[in-house]
Parts: structure tokens; C-alpha cells; sequence
């Protein structure tokens, strides 16, 4: 295809794969490739990536986007890689977010009362979701690390900084992804020794931390100007067009990842089991936010389809008659135990309410409406600590379904908006990469194209409805631990 003459592009390297759309001044974003990439599951609760074939994908992203005036990448955020500096050969599989292998170390900190420290000082709680427990498996489990690391020539981070350093030669990361490790003290923005010993990570093995937008390099042998970088969960609130104070998104992917802009200081403690996290930072100014996640949303999806529950998205478009939870039937999507506000790995998936009479359209609803109960909790939360937006936007596989879209209005009780774009992620790394770029300013991207849907809620659901859901969510925790 013909490129504009002035142009940027944004790559989302994500769980599942990676791609690249064009951005030009007229607003127009088009897509210019994609990969999938392979999952591996060497054992239970192990989840990595060779990032290898990451690296191959995203070079070939880079060589499709020649001539631009600049590319912003995002990354999976929490997924981590330890290489060796002076090959840049990855000295194992990159280790994804989901992956729990460090659940038992989590534990012992926490009994150790170390999560104070965590909450203070990086805003986090413990969580092997989290990058520095992962960081340190890398130390504790394989050799070549520790001997790497004696001699001062391990590197380790969060796949951009693998990225970075064998595409820019440069070993950095942006302040939003450092943000999630665990390790970055969110008050200074910069590493914290207490943080690294506590956790046993060599603050010399880590990557130096930027500002999202600038010149992080030139990627080679592309030749074109890596200008924003920053983790999928802030790309794609940038993408949803929320900058302002309390403006919200929801990305549903394999969990549901509800963040809502919260000023221009960190919000700590912001309670209610949220996590604070730079936005990103532009012009030496950060812009803070909060996290309210859910572990399983298309994940739970997807499950439910081997279940063979459906097997056609259009499936999930209507549905007959009352709720079913309105009918009594709920059901809890903690299939990788539940996040915000409990952050129980404890937890299990949780049917509650079933009789002879229910069949697998019933299951099927009642998942779907889980999904949508649980951001609702995740939003009551972050409405404790600051004033929502009257719009949520949404985005991800679950926004194309006409009854999730309304029952989640229903419970959130709010409006429910999917923009027009079809990758929000990559959208938003696009537009960074203009500001980035020197194109224009948060202020004056390109101008896009109207929402796709729109949903205000005819009917709030009633206030009973969320306190026996509730209910049913303290009924699915403690399972696996009972067990």
C-alpha cells in the first residue's frame, strides 16, 4: 500500500499476538499486519512465550511500518524476560502475566508481613501476577542467570526492554510499564533498593526508566524512530480517549481491564483493593490511574466454548426472557481466582442457583452477566475513591455482543460506549507516537470516526441483585484453599 507522507504507527504486542496499524493527520487507521504467536504450558499454572518468535514478529512490524515518522509499541506489561547483555540471547522462555509458578513465594512474603511494604511504596499488592517475583524465578532456577549476573551482564525486564535493547541497543523501559513490576517506587518514578532486595532482584540488572514519549531509539535494521512505549493496559486507556480525571475504559481480553484516569499525583492508598499505576508520562508531566481488574473475562469466554456451550460469537447476542440472574442463577468468573477488590487466588469458577430446568443457554447467560457483575464491583470500587465519568468506553472481543454490551449498562449504571476503532491498544500507541513524534499534542490528535455502539440503561439493576451477587463471590473464595 501507498503511505501518506507524514505518518505513525502503533504495534500492540499482546497475549496472543501482535500487530500494526497506520495512523495519518486525517484520523485514518488501517491495519498493516499481524502474527500470532505460540503458547506454552510446560506444567499447571505456567503460562510462557518463546520471545524469540515475540522479537521476529515485531521486526516485521517494524519493517511495515518504513518510512514513518515514529512507532509506539505496547506490551503485555507484567510478562518478563532475562537475557544475556552481551548476546541479547534470552536465557529461557519469557514468562507470561498469568503464569503463577511464584504463588508460593508470594506466600511466604506475605506471611512475612512484607505486603505492607509493597502497598506502600509501589501501591501493589503481592500477587505472582506481578513482574518481580517473576524476575527473581529467572536468579533462583537458572544458571546461567546467577553466573551472568556475578559477572554484571544479566539483564532483565518486562518484554519491552528485551525489545528495546536488541532492536534500539538501548536497555529501558517507560515509567507506566516499570509502574506494574513491583519494583518501581511510584512516588520517585525510579527503582527502589527496598523494593529490589525485598524481592532479591539486582537493581543493576534492570533497565533504565523514560518518560513514554521521545526518542527511545532507531530500530534496526528498519530504520524508523521507536518514539512511545508503554503497556497495553494505558495504551489502550489513551486509545479510549480517556485523559481527563475519571474518565474510564474497560479492555475485555483474556481478563477485563477497567482503569480510570485519576489526576496528576499518585494515588496511594487508593483502598478498596484497586491498584494505582502511572498512565503514562509526556513532557516530563505523569498522569496517574486507577486499576480495578478482573482475572477471567474472554478467558471464561473461551472456556466456556470447549465446554461447547456455543460455538458461534453471534451466540452471545440475544438471549430470551428474564436475566438469569434476575432468575437466580450466578455465576463467579474466578477460573484464575478474582482480582479487584479481593485478590483471592484462592477462589474458584462458581455456578450458584442451578435446577433440573437449567440448560446451556442458561449457563452460557449467566457467564457472560458474571463477567459484567464482576466489573461492576471492580467500578464500585474506583467510584469510592473518585468521581466516574457518566460514559464508560469499552473495547475487546466482548463489546461485539449486544446483550453483554446492555446488561453491562444495566450493572454499572452508566452508559456504555465502543468506539469505532478496532484495535483501541494499538490506537492509543499510535497517537502517543504522534505526540512522540512532535506532531501534535495530547490535544490535537487526528480526529476519528463515531462510536460504533452506544447503550444507556433503560433499567438499572437493582441494588438486591448486586448484594446477592456479592454473596455468591464470598461463596467461591476460600475453595481452593479448603481444598
Amino acid at each position: 500500500m501507498a503511505h501518506p507522507a507524514s505518518f505513525v504507527v502503533g504495534i500492540d504486542q499482546n497475549l496472543c499476538g501482535t500487530s500494526a496499524y497506520l495512523l495519518d493527520a486525517e484520523g485514518a487507521f488501517v491495519p498493516l499486519c499481524a502474527f500470532e504467536h505460540r503458547q506454552f504450558y510446560p506444567q499447571a499454572g505456567w503460562v510462557e512465550h518463546d520471545p524469540l518468535e515475540l522479537l521476529s514478529h515485531l521486526t516485521q512490524c517494524f519493517a511495515r511500518a518504513a518510512g514513518a515518522d515514529g512507532v509506539g509499541v505496547s506490551n503485555q506489561g507484567e510478562t518478563v524476560v532475562a537475557w544475556n547483555a552481551d548476546t541479547g540471547e534470552p536465557l529461557y522462555n519469557a514468562i507470561v502475566w498469568q503464569d503463577t509458578r511464584t504463588a508460593s513465594v508470594i506466600e511466604r512474603l506475605r506471611a512475612e508481613g512484607a505486603e505492607a511494604l509493597t502497598l506502600a511504596k509501589a501501591g501493589l499488592p503481592l500477587d505472582p501476577y506481578f513482574a518481580a517475583s517473576k524476575l527473581r524465578w529467572f536468579l533462583d532456577h537458572v544458571p546461567e542467570a546467577k553466573a551472568l549476573a556475578r559477572r554484571g551482564r544479566l539483564r532483565l525486564g518486562t518484554t519491552d526492554s528485551f525489545f528495546l535493547d536488541r532492536l534500539c541497543g538501548v536497555h529501558a523501559t517507560d515509567i507506566a510499564t516499570a509502574s506494574r513490576t513491583g519494583l518501581m517506587n511510584l512516588a520517585t518514578g525510579q527503582w527502589d533498593n527496598e523494593l529490589c532486595r525485598l524481592f532479591g532482584v539486582p537493581r543493576d540488572t534492570l533497565p533504565a526508566i523514560r518518560a513514554t514519549t521521545g526518542e527511545f531509539g532507531t530500530t534496526s535494521p528498519s530504520g524508523v524512530p521507536w518514539v512511545a512505549s508503554l503497556s497495553d493496559r494505558q495504551a489502550a486507556l489513551f486509545g479510549h480517549g480517556c485523559h481527563r480525571t475519571g474518565e474510564a475504559k474497560i479492555t475485555f481480553g483474556a481478563g477485563a481491564y477497567a482503569v480510570a484516569v485519576s489526576g496528576d499525583a499518585p494515588p496511594l492508598p487508593p483502598g478498596g483493593g484497586m491498584l494505582p499505576t502511572v498512565a503514562w508520562m509526556i513532557d516530563g508531566k505523569p498522569v496517574y490511574a486507577i486499576d480495578a481488574g478482573v482475572h477471567n473475562a474472554e478467558s471464561a469466554v473461551n472456556w466456556a466454548r470447549r465446554l461447547g456451550l456455543y460455538s458461534a460469537y453471534s451466540e452471545l447476542d440475544h438471549f430470551d426472557g428474564a436475566t438469569a440472574l434476575e432468575r437466580g442463577l450466578a455465576f463467579v468468573p474466578a477460573l484464575s481466582g478474582l482480582a479487584c477488590p479481593y485478590w483471592d487466588r484462592s477462589a474458584a469458577g462458581l455456578w450458584i442457583g442451578m435446577n433440573l430446568a437449567t440448560d446451556s443457554r442458561d449457563l452460557l447467560r449467566a457467564i457472560l452477566e458474571g463477567i459484567a457483575m464482576r466489573c461492576a464491583q471492580a467500578f464500585a470500587a474506583m467510584a469510592d475513591s473518585i468521581p466516574l465519568a457518566e460514559n464508560v468506553s469499552i473495547d475487546g472481543g466482548l463489546s461485539r455482543s449486544r446483550y453483554f454490551c446492555t446488561f453491562l449498562a444495566r450493572a454499572l449504571n452508566r452508559t456504555v460506549v465502543a468506539p469505532s476503532s478496532a484495535d483501541l491498544t494499538a490506537l492509543g500507541c499510535a497517537q502517543l507516537a504522534y505526540v512522540g513524534a512532535g506532531l501534535g499534542t495530547v490535544n490535537s490528535l487526528p480526529a476519528l470516526g463515531a462510536p460504533r455502539l452506544r447503550v444507556t440503561p433503560d433499567t438499572p439493576l437493582a441494588s438486591h441483585w448486586h448484594e446477592r451477587y456479592a454473596d455468591a463471590v464470598q461463596r467461591a473464595r476460600g475453595w481452593h484453599e479448603a481444598a
